[in-house]
């Protein structure tokens, strides 16, 4: 791998940077007290076509990589937006990528265009409340009835539900076979009918710019045509979305941790106590060059598990490793820019408490440390499976 960046991906750096730089801090710290998508931001990003970064060019898209969407998603939470710029587009650079792999003609041509544009705006829907992780036991149903599904269930800690059209949804046709685990779960991508589908909530620890809900589906009808695919394989479906959507957190995390740095590092500039800055003392200044080292290890993490995705290589080990360290790195940074503020680091005016806040959200989702670090042991070190 060839660690030098093109002159295309360093343009793509260049050009998201100065798109955001008219939604400053001050912006995200508003969305952040006030709430409320950030409707003009996204309408920013679709008007200049990132939003088809790594969608096919065929259906308007840019046909370009994951590693050019994460430098892109790095660089929006770089910019000062944090989770809060990147969970407001994450959806769309990733989300539908079944639908790339596996869809029909006519489905791309249907559904891509206008998530491309800007024009309608799609959630996820996977996660449950009583499964957790354990996707394989997912228990929303859907009952096909002639040409229709019919769906029934809860989902919940869905991103963006309050202002989606549209949603991927994953739900059971057929009982849980214990031969074949991976099968009975088929995948949708159909109308958000809010008049079958009640969207509520979730008053949560940061982020508040982009919503995440619990969904109770009654009733919710979905013509077959809107069903990804073959019937019962939606599992392996949605795995195809699962490694990209693990170096874009990793990337938004690194962008995240370096926000938050720029700022300590100003701070302990500008800082005068005992008449001399405080960036003069070592105790200062080596935790900051710390993190620095640690966020710059996880970004060649990260795009190395993007390159190897490209490539259409192996990365699932890589792109876990990733997801774990820049989360971990980017909260260190966080944590470290708000103890270095001291007293200050603690008010919302100097922004590095919002962006602690947020950082939890890159160690959790979309899956455990500890869950990665067991996939880990048995994928790469030939360990026995311990879940």
């Amino acid at each position: 791998m060839n660690f030098d960046y093109t002159d295309e991906q360093l343009e793509i750096e260049r050009a998201v940077s100065a798109l955001c730089k008219p939604f400053d801090a001050e912006y995200w710290r508003a969305k952040d007290r006030d709430g409320g998508f950030p409707h003009d931001f996204h309408a920013a990003i679709a008007q200049a076509g990132w939003l088809g970064i790594a969608m096919p060019q065929a259906v308007g898209g840019a046909g370009l990589g994951i590693t050019e969407a994460a430098i892109m998603m790095r660089t929006i939470s770089a910019s000062g937006a944090g989770l809060s710029g990147a969970s407001a587009i994450h959806m769309n650079i990733f989300g539908l990528h079944p639908v790339v792999v596996h869809g029909t003609r006519d489905q791309q041509q249907r559904w891509l265009p206008p998530l491309i544009s800007g024009a309608q705006k799609a959630c996820f829907g996977v996660t449950e409340p009583n499964t957790g992780l354990n996707t394989l036991r997912l228990k929303t149903r859907a009952i096909r009835q002639g040409d229709r599904y019919v769906v029934n269930g809860q989902k919940v800690w869905i991103s963006t539900a309050q202002v989606a059209d549209k949603i991927l949804l994953l739900a059971r046709t057929a009982d849980p076979d214990p031969q074949a685990p991976s099968r009975g779960l088929s995948l949708f991508y159909t109308d958000l009918d809010r008049s079958k589908i009640e969207v509520r909530e979730i008053d949560k620890h940061g982020r508040k710019a982009v919503d995440s809900n619990q969904l109770f589906i009654d009733g919710l009808e979905i013509p077959v045509e809107d069903r990804i695919g073959e019937e019962g394989r939606g599992f392996e479906y949605i795995l195809h979305g699962l490694n990209p959507e693990r170096v874009l957190i990793a990337a938004e995390a690194v962008g995240l941790g370096r926000a938050a740095l720029g700022r300590a590092a100003q701070y302990a500039k500008d800082r005068v106590v005992f008449d001399r800055p405080i960036g003069k003392n070592q105790g200062v200044q080596h935790p900051l060059a710390e993190r620095w080292i640690e966020l710059e290890a996880a970004d060649l993490l990260t795009m190395r598990a993007a390159w190897l995705y490209d490539q259409g290589k192996p990365c699932g080990a890589e792109a876990n490793a990733a997801k774990f360290f820049a989360g971990e790195a980017g909260f260190k940074a966080c944590e470290t820019a708000v103890l270095t503020h001291g007293g200050m680091g603690y008010s919302r005016e100097f922004h590095v408490e919002r962006y602690l806040r947020e950082a939890m959200l890159t160690r959790i989702a979309p899956i455990s440390p500890q869950l990665i670090l067991s996939f880990i042991a048995e994928k790469a070190l030939g360990l026995p499976k311990s879940y």
